[in-house]
């Protein structure tokens, strides 16, 4: 409905600036009056009863339309070039990567260019590279200032300079912003501990332990270990503030529209350094709420949603993906529902698969992966997947007990099959892993390991043992071939390409030895890395294949990501396959995660619909000729086929 009122507010917001809004500026214009309803609606949801919320509103149009005006016109032009589900794409593959731990900084990020190029990798992820103190930065997730580059990686021109340098390489950008939380030595927290209380009202602070208290009773811990409780006192103003993850990370008052518009308008600056995709860090932990986890609450997706239609207004070519590493029907969520269904998050880390791959791989049993998939398949059409085995975090086992339970297995002696499997415990195991944050009330923990470790290159390597080195080698590409061809973007953690190694460097810093994920985070020793272009070497091997995977891709449209997955029956519970199709074309993606051969029926691809007496693997580069029901293909160990009918023509 035409909302007069808001249309002259939208009018004065725009006085300032020297837009054209019949002619070049146009479609700005019309985006923002298209979207200025569901914004004034989501904003009142969440702040129509605060006493300033309505003021502040004008802030928030203020800061839309101070985006725009900002932008520079070659981001400007590609907003309006950049398909409307560009991110859909089969020929998108990103790497993530720590700047100082993979070359130094952002100059030297410029001459790996050839590297990427040669991978096959068209899009970065750079972990955060905003100041943080380097005592306490919590891999860069403490940010004292959010448009200061850390000097550790350069500085703001650099990024600049290297976002120009990706543009003519035709690659794409993504950084973090971590809306939850700011270090405690960011500004507004070092006036809020001056007794500032405009800056007070930013955070959750307290002046006794009556509301921590309260909201303790019902909020778990996030680092029991490292960081137990989720308040900390700060004597100077002799508060106690709220600190969900470390006590150097202050939580933001969401309930406070002031953070709101200021978050935005870093949002906005991160935009307008030309990001195609924003991760939001942490998005489940930022609306508070007395009672609850204060995770995962309503309040948090309005606020998500808001975000987007405002993005939506000044850059709609910034994709946004929210960081929700949380349960399976929650992490679908983050994309949005009802009117907003495919508004809110344009991303998701599929966080589930990447654990049920690692739960296959370590008992050789599919059952559970498949007893998830009614849950992974909601994803709404228009929104994707970061697919990924591998990532800067620990795995943790997130998907749910009855999942496990309706497989056939106690779901807690299995859960702790796996933690004892990966950190290495478990007898006759390969991985080389290790338990990270572990609740000594639940036993709750998660998993770090580098992939290769994980899938025992590291143990092989020790041993000089040939036979299980071929075999972690096929573990560590199946993993990836996996993830790779079920729709979304691939993320590949950096050192996975050249089969790195855990780094147990980690241990002699002290600003990072009570934290073992260091171990899968390396520092890239890059005469190891030349080896990948010396035949014969394992780096060569894992990183020429990893290649190939990222090419195959590029090929075959039928893997983009346009809802076209179907997961093939379980004719033999060791091998996972699943259908994609796209304009008549199909591909058959079967993985076997035992060390034994598998056998599948024939029959297995006739389940379908109609097919071809011939099947091209585009793996191998081999015809096969479908036989026999009661015959069978045979998949080698922890091998894979990527397989296409052949239909003959007359």
């Amino acid at each position: 409905m035409y909302n007069s009122a808001l249309h002259h507010q939208i009018n004065r917001s725009l006085q300032e600036f020297d837009l054209d809004i019949s002619g070049r500026d146009n479609a700005f214009y019309a985006r923002y009056l298209t979207n200025a309803a569901d914004i004034l609606s989501l904003y009142t949801k969440l702040y129509g009863h605060h006493p300033r919320g309505m003021e502040l509103f004008t802030g928030l149009l203020g800061a839309i339309s101070s985006a725009y005006a900002k932008r520079d016109p070659v981001l400007q032009q590609k907003d309006l070039q950049k398909p409307e589900h560009w991110f859909l794409s089969n020929k998108i593959t990103g790497m993530s990567l720590y700047v100082d731990r993979f070359c130094g900084n952002l100059r030297n990020l410029e001459d790996k260019m050839d590297y990427f190029r040669s991978l096959g990798v068209n899009f970065l992820h750079l972990m955060p590279i905003f100041k943080s103190p380097a005592d306490e930065s919590d891999g860069g997730y403490a940010v004292s200032d959010f448009r200061e580059v850390d000097p550790r990686f350069g500085n703001l021109e650099d990024l600049i300079h290297l976002r120009r340098e990706m543009d003519r390489e035709s690659m794409y950008l993504m950084i973090d912003i971590v809306l939850n939380h700011t270090s405690n030595r960011h500004q507004w927290a070092e006036k809020a501990r001056q007794g500032d209380r405009k800056y007070q009202q930013f955070f959750y602070m307290y002046d006794d332990r009556l509301v921590p208290d309260s909201f303790e009773q019902s909020m778990p811990e996030i680092f029991p270990e490292s960081s137990p409780g989720s308040f900390t006192w700060v004597p100077e103003c002799e508060k106690w503030v709220m600190t969900v993850f470390h006590h150097y990370q202050w939580d933001l008052n969401y309930t406070n529209p002031e953070v709101l518009i200021a978050m935005l308008e870093n949002i906005f600056f991160y935009a307008n350094l030309g990001v195609d995709i924003l991760r939001i860090d942490a998005p489940a932990f930022i609306w508070k709420q007395l009672g609850t986890t204060c995770q995962n609450l309503p309040e948090a997706h309005t606020l998500l949603r808001l975000i987007k239609q405002c993005v939506l207004v000044a850059c709609p070519g910034m994709a946004l993906l929210g960081e929700a590493i949380v349960a399976p029907a929650a992490i679908i969520e983050y994309f949005g529902s009802g009117d907003y269904l495919a508004r809110e998050c344009d991303f998701a880390y599929n966080a589930t698969q990447m654990a049920l791959q690692w739960d296959a791989l370590a008992t050789g049993n599919t059952k559970i992966m498949l007893a998830a998939q009614h849950e992974i398949l909601r994803k709404p059409y228009g929104t994707s997947w970061i697919t990924y085995t591998r990532c800067h975090d620990d795995i943790g086992l997130g998907y749910d007990d009855y999942m496990i339970t309706q497989s056939g297995f106690n779901a807690y002696e299995h859960r702790k099959f796996l933690k004892e499997y990966y950190s290495g415990v478990f007898h006759g195991s390969p991985a080389r892993g290790a338990l990270f944050s572990v609740n000594p009330k639940t036993q709750d923990a998660r998993i770090s390991g580098s992939l290769a470790s994980l899938c025992g290159l590291e143990k092989a390597l020790q041993e000089n043992n040939v036979q299980q080195t071929e075999l972690s080698i096929r573990k560590i590409i199946l993993m990836q071939a996996h993830s790779f061809f079920l729709g979304g973007i691939p993320m590949l953690f950096y050192g996975d390409e050249a089969g790195y190694t855990n780094d147990y460097s980690y241990l002699n810093d002290p600003a990072k030895s009570y934290d073992n994920r260091w171990m899968h985070r390396p520092v890239i020793d890059w005469e190891k890395n030349r080896r990948t272009a010396q035949e014969g070497t394992i780096e060569s091997r894992i990183f020429s294949e990893t290649s190939r995977l990222i090419a195959l891709r590029g090929e075959l449209p039928m893997v983009a990501d346009h809802r076209n997955l179907i997961w093939m029956s379980p004719h033999n519970i060791h091998v996972a396959g699943y259908m994609r199709s796209e304009k008549g074309r199909i591909l058959f993606c079967l993985f076997n995660f035992t060390p034994q051969n598998a056998l599948l029926t024939w029959y297995a691809f006739k389940e379908y619909g109609p097919v071809s007496s011939t099947l091209y693997d585009h793996w191998e580069r081999k015809s096969h000729k479908i036989g026999k029901d009661h015959e069978h293909m045979v998949l080698k160990p922890y091998g894979f086929y990527l397989l296409e009918p052949v239909w003959e023509t007359e």
